[in-house]
């Protein structure tokens, strides 16, 4: 058992403390919104940032926490955090005109019965140039040199590399200039991206040619998908937040 909400975090916690070395843009977010926020551990690191100065400055920024289940937030003894109880997947109306400069989902995107609208809708509550930080599981992983699936109840896809970057893009997501990790024999995906120009494509219709010319996807993927019209995961190399590269062959 963890000690404390936020060693329990701990994937989480890596990627806000990477985010935390980012000066500049820590001091430009005004709002932000928890998808999913659970117990509410990282939706209070947020809400907590101050800056790195001599004297430190509270960021101050707008937390909101969503999570259908209501009993899970922490007790809010924060001033600039509030809590909604709702599915995140429908939220273009539960916030009215509002929108938020970040988009934190860590370990709950799985759920998500219709992911590409899902990530519509969440594109939809995004102020230009506005950040979506989101993390899942993976479910594929090698035991004894066999590929091994688990399915949690209430999970329906298996998401890899390769699906979350093709759905972010296709939806309206700069992949171009957005950061992934996925560390060898590590059970994480990572993705931070920016809400693009380009509006969503149709999922039926659009190809990763369009994605390609677009510039919507990592430079290593557009030369995959030039040279073999598909994606192939062995041909992507990610750039992450502390500025190394993932080969994605080596998975």
């Amino acid at each position: 058992m963890f000690s404390t909400p936020e060693q329990s975090s701990r994937p989480s916690l890596d990627i806000l403390n990477a985010l935390q070395e980012y000066d500049e843009f820590m001091e430009s977010i005004d709002t932000l919104v928890d998808l999913g926020c659970g117990d509410g551990a990282d939706i209070e690191w947020w809400a907590t940032r101050v800056t790195r100065e001599d004297v430190p400055k509270p960021l101050n920024i707008k937390c909101t926490g969503v999570d259908l289940i209501d009993r899970l937030f922490a007790p809010r003894t924060h001033k600039n955090v509030s809590y909604l109880g709702t599915n995140f997947e429908q939220l273009t109306t539960a916030f009215g005109n509002k929108k938020f400069d970040v988009l934190w989902c860590h370990d709950a995107f799985q759920y998500c019965i219709d992911p590409i609208s899902t990530l519509i809708r969440w594109r939809d509550i995004t102020n230009d140039g506005g950040m979506l930080a989101i993390t899942v599981p993976t479910t594929i992983t090698t035991h004894h040199r066999q590929l091994a699936f688990t399915q949690q109840s209430g999970c329906y896809y298996h998401h890899t590399m390769i699906s979350l970057i093709h759905m972010l893009a296709i939806t309206g997501w700069d992949c171009h200039g957005g950061f992934f990790l996925q560390k060898p024999n590590d059970s994480w995906i990572r993705a931070i991206v920016y809400k693009s120009e380009q509006e969503p494509l149709d999922p039926k219709t659009a190809n990763w040619h369009q994605l390609r010319e677009l510039n919507l996807l990592p430079e290593s993927a557009a030369e995959s998908v030039n040279a073999h019209n598909y994606l192939r995961q062995q041909d992507l190399v990610l750039p992450w937040l502390d500025h190394s590269l993932t080969w994605m062959g080596q998975q």
